[in-house]
């Protein structure tokens, strides 16, 4: 990673450092996580992570804070089709948001399995790794809703667990070299869709 100059204060820095510890997530695992290195990634003072981020788990929290953030871009639920536009056109989106988070935000998606690990051995971090989530499962919810399912909870489980294993599969699995394209991604997902909505 090559440093870059430093904002002087406040958000961006903030960004920059949780950017840093994504990255830094993604290529080292968690035990590559530290406060020095952090600042190192970031091409920040010494010290400059420890000022933002006491504690490791202030450290874990902004970058749970900063991986919803930027899964929400890649996701962009904001942006999907009016479900009454038809299931095509949710099923296209759908899919592209998958298919980014398998290629070209590949080092996020490591991140978030990082973290997510990491929330099974730490209470407070898996309380707050499941609240930035909740607004994603929220908005998927409203989604399969609006399409007709009759229920919509359990539907929005089977969404999720058949994006989360065919994520984990390609990124960190055994498929890792076999990343299916977006007519690939496509076709699984309007599968599963037909068959939770009885088309």
């Amino acid at each position: 990673m090559s440093a870059r100059t430093a904002p002087a204060t406040g958000a961006a820095r903030a960004g920059l450092v949780a950017d840093a510890a994504l990255a830094l997530l993604a290529e080292r695992g968690m035990r590559g996580l530290t406060h020095r290195a952090v600042d190192e990634a970031a091409g920040l003072p010494q010290g400059s992570t420890s000022n933002l981020a006491r504690t490791r788990q202030a450290l874990l929290e902004l970058a749970v804070r900063r991986l919803a953030e930027r899964e929400a871009r890649v996701l962009a639920l904001d942006e999907m089709p009016d479900p009454r536009g038809g299931l095509d056109a949710l099923v296209d989106a759908l899919a592209l948001a998958t298919h980014r988070a398998l290629t070209r935000n590949r080092e996020l998606t490591l991140a978030r399995y990082e973290l997510a690990l990491e929330a099974t051995r730490r209470p407070e971090l898996r309380a707050y790794f499941d609240a930035t989530g909740a607004r994603f499962r929220e908005q998927l919810g409203a989604l399969v809703t609006a399409m007709g399912s009759a229920d919509p909870a359990r539907h929005v489980l089977s969404l999720v667990a058949w994006a989360d294993g065919l994520m984990f599969s390609c990124v960190a699995g055994s498929f890792s070299a076999e990343v299916p394209g977006p007519d690939e991604v496509r076709a699984g997902l309007r599968e599963l869709m037909d068959g939770m909505l009885d088309r």
